[in-house]
């Protein structure tokens, strides 16, 4: 290459060069412990904002101090050490969704964890990214409750209802029950039209594996997406889970589906935002919690809503659990959620342990929106069913210090036990709403009333599979018009009275 021509290369170089500056806010570590890392050097860096270290590890920014920041590590933090540096990034933390994640479980971060590769973009579909953070939406764009989730399970069906775009609270002592009403809500959604997302917030892997079989031998998989934080990840994880969750249960909603989202449990997620918090040095308030433990679930909850046509339409239905300690709902964290709900089933252990299950607390558990979802036919058979039981129990208690007791009491007595009877349910059963109505029609008639009460199970097994082949149109009616006409009604009366003879025998 003759002098001529490296000259010429030099000079067109030049000429087509061009300097772009890059601007980068870079702070360093000062501190880091249990998570936790103290930045100086971010002046401008925003709450929320997403943070990377020198190692490649991730961080979001939570505290605001005056010289310093402090940020929550949501990878491992044992690569980072003190003088490393740490990068604003300009963004908030996201989300990665698409109609892919159905039937995956996902971290906290909504990377997947079950070992089945990559969530797949196949069909030019690429994955959005929601944000973890929103603004729940406003008041305008809501819309009432009036259609019904139904759960499969009697007692919450006919007594406690819920409805599309409710915040209904489980809540109960540990080993209640509350997370097996919660699969069994999900294994009732399926033909439903429904998108289930499950949040386990610091549980054990081995319980996470169980429901895991557990939806998958159910075939619920194929519409459940589970975002799990384990006890033996970061707190930051645990904190952040949930509204992952509901990044997730947005997305669907957004596309004019509805979402039911189990947060299992919220007392775990408050324990991690109390750890979190104590690590950033916030002052503690009530039982070491920070002043903004209320605020950390209303934003969360406050997502869940069912908006109207002119907003896509579409639901979220959030069912919380809060474990209590030996019952105590006055505590800080029940109380607070309690306010945000629409309403609480109350899991009691003593009822448990007597073999009622459900153990659900009739007269403590309510549903303050999900009469109105309630289709008339369940509205007319349950209508006086919830005072009959409450009323129920109190003679119960009453007639164990009494001997002689009026035909009308003893009668009232013998019709709440066979009502508590029919109200147990096994695990992973869930009734198909056209039975419950079935079941609970011949409760509340009195059909049951000269049936001894260790056989009333297999009365109702029998009666539905009867009522199946010989009452058609009624139960054509309850699914189709959500009531029963004078028609119907004969036709279901007729079956109960053949099958009872048939049973008696």
């Amino acid at each position: 290459m003759s002098k001529n021509d490296i000259v010429e290369n030099l000079r067109r170089e030049i000429e087509n060069f061009s300097f772009e500056a890059k601007v980068e806010k870079i702070g360093h570590v000062i501190e880091v412990y249990d998570g936790i890392a103290k930045c100086n050097g971010l002046t401008d860096v925003k709450s929320s904002e997403m943070v990377t270290f020198s190692g490649g590890e991730e961080g979001v920014v939570l505290n605001l101090e005056e010289d310093t920041v402090g940020v929550i590590i949501l990878k491992d933090f044992s690569k980072i050490k003190e003088g490393d540096e740490v990068r604003s990034t300009g963004r908030i933390l996201e989300v990665p969704v698409s109609d892919f994640i159905l039937g995956r479980i996902l971290n906290a971060l909504g990377h997947p964890i079950d070992g089945k590769g990559e969530i797949s973009t196949q069909n030019g579909k690429t994955a959005k990214s929601y944000p973890v953070e929103k603004i729940a939406p406003g008041v305008v764009t809501r819309k009432s409750v009036d259609q019904p989730v139904v759960t499969g399970i009697k007692a919450i069906d006919a007594l406690i209802p819920i409805g599309r775009g409710q915040r209904e609270l489980i809540i109960g002592d540990r080993q209640t029950g509350k997370t097996a009403i919660a699969i069994d809500a999900i294994l009732n959604q399926k033909g439903q039209n429904m998108i289930c997302v499950y949040v386990s917030i610091g549980q054990k892997d081995s319980k996470l594996r169980k429901l895991q079989t557990r939806l998958e031998e159910g075939d619920a998989m194929d519409y459940t997406v589970i975002v799990s934080a384990g006890s033996s990840e970061p707190a930051a994880l645990s904190y952040i889970a949930p509204y992952t969750g509901v990044s997730i249960a947005e997305y669907f909603m957004d596309q004019g589906r509805d979402v039911l989202i189990i947060y299992d449990d919220l007392s775990k997620h408050a324990v991690a935002y109390r750890e979190i918090s104590l690590l950033l040095r916030r002052p503690p308030g009530r039982e070491a919690y920070p002043g903004d433990v209320f605020y950390l679930h209303s934003r969360l909850l406050e997502r869940a809503c069912r908006r109207n046509e002119n907003y896509g339409g579409g639901s979220i239905t959030a069912l919380p659990i809060i474990e209590t300690q030996v019952g105590d709902v006055s505590a800080y964290i029940p109380t607070n959620v309690i306010s945000i709900t629409d309403g609480q089933i109350f899991l009691e252990t003593d009822l448990f342990y007597k073999g009622i299950r459900p153990a659900i607390n009739v007269g403590l558990s309510v549903s303050r929106v999900g009469s109105n979802a309630q289709i008339k036919a369940m509205k007319k058979v349950a209508g006086t069913l919830k005072l009959d039981l409450a009323q129920f129990r109190e003679l119960e208690a009453f007639s164990q210090f009494g001997s002689d007791l009026d035909e009308a009491t003893k009668s009232q007595l013998e019709r709440g036990k066979r009502a508590v009877e029919v109200l147990k349910q096994p695990q992973y059963a869930p009734v198909a709403i056209e039975n419950q109505v079935v079941i609970l029609y011949s409760l509340v008639k009195g059909y049951l009333d000269d049936i001894s009460i260790d056989k009333i199970k297999d009365f109702e097994e029998g009666l539905v599979q009867y009522v199946q082949r010989n009452a058609k149109v009624f139960l054509k009616e309850i699914k189709e018009k959500k009531i029963w006409s004078d028609k119907g009604e004969e036709e279901l009366k007729k079956a109960i009275e053949d099958f009872k003879t048939f049973f008696n025998k």
